[in-house]
């Protein structure tokens, strides 16, 4: 709904308005479309470097989603867990994009007519940090800073009403099984090429909004690389997301035996409540940290024989659970 100053707008602002957000509304179907959402839009607006990076961390979010309804963790986490973690990836990664989206279809919009529409944002509740950061990205187009903008806004934006949200530590951060992949750094997020390399992060902390936005930022390091990008940019658009692992596995093993299965095949799409979005930047400060360059890495980034000795690690921890509840029980 358009908010109390509508009177002021043109006929060509409220269409606009409303256009924006049938199309969020149409993309914000689930995983897959979202992803495929991010990646389209890059690649007819590849100054826009954040939507890149969102089509992968969105691959790994239908990955892990999948993964709850794969082989493994069935055997380790009850039903209920399982939907617990699906509803918490499914609710972050919508709110995400519900933000996100229309900022990005704005500044296209103003690209083509020529004139920034910025402040248009705050009829989709975005909030006044990000009405500044692209305005000064429209006068000096530095690429790095707008993609941090979107980092440290997206991740103030789900942290009061996921990441602090009581139902969602008391059902999800702070169970035991999340504690313990947490600790042992089974999350990840990777960026997986067609020769089977894999880079990327290992996941801790995830709680802490300041280790979210660094890890964020050295993401986006990792994926512009000028030597990588290429590799990263040619397994998007050749391989189609499905949810599954197999969509990178099948590169990593020679033998692939597929784990997890497609995310269409495994959960139904997923009616969202609207939220009431507050405008963060108006009650938290921006971090200078938050602004600056990531910090070197300390570990390698090709983290290829990591993730396969992680998966080891996992299956023989759930074989060994699931070996030890079998003795309980008898």
């Amino acid at each position: 709904m358009i908010g109390i100053n509508e009177h002021f707008l043109s006929v060509e602002e409220k269409q606009l308005i409303k256009d924006i957000r049938y199309l969020t509304e149409k993309n914000n179907l689930d995983n897959i479309s979202r992803t495929n959402c991010y990646l389209e839009y890059y690649t007819m607006n590849k100054e826009i470097h954040w939507s890149f990076l969102a089509s992968l961390v969105s691959r790994n979010a239908g990955w892990n989603m999948c993964d709850l309804a794969g082989t493994w963790f069935p055997l380790s986490l009850n039903e209920q867990t399982r939907l617990n973690l699906f509803a918490t990836y499914e609710r972050a990664n919508w709110m995400i994009f519900q933000d996100a989206y229309p900022q990005l279809l704005l500044y296209e919009y103003s690209t083509k007519k020529n004139v920034p529409m910025f402040h248009l944002l705050q009829y989709f509740s975005v909030s006044s940090f990000m009405e500044k950061e692209w305005l000064h990205f429209w006068r000096y187009k530095n690429k790095e800073r707008l993609v941090y903008s979107l980092i440290i806004n997206e991740q103030n934006v789900i942290e009061n009403p996921i990441i602090k949200n009581k139902l969602f530590q008391k059902e999800v951060f702070h169970t035991l099984a999340y504690r313990f992949q947490d600790l042992l750094r089974f999350s990840s997020v990777f960026f997986p090429t067609l020769n089977g390399d894999i880079y990327g992060r290992s996941v801790s902390s995830f709680r802490s909004l300041d280790r979210r936005i660094e890890l964020g930022k050295e993401l986006y390091t990792i994926l512009f690389q000028k030597n990588l990008h290429p590799i990263f940019l040619e397994f998007t658009l050749k391989v189609v997301h499905t949810g599954s692992r197999a969509d990178y596995e099948k590169y990593v093993y020679p033998k692939h035996r597929n784990n997890t299965p497609m995310l269409r095949m495994s959960y139904p799409v997923m009616t969202q409540k609207p939220f009431t979005s507050v405008d963060w930047s108006k009650t938290t400060k921006v971090k200078a940290k938050w602004k600056k360059h990531a910090r070197p890495f300390k570990e390698a980034i090709l983290i290829t024989d990591w993730y396969k000795n992680k998966q080891e690690q996992l299956h023989k921890l759930i074989k060994l659970e699931t070996i030890t509840l079998y003795w309980k029980k008898r």
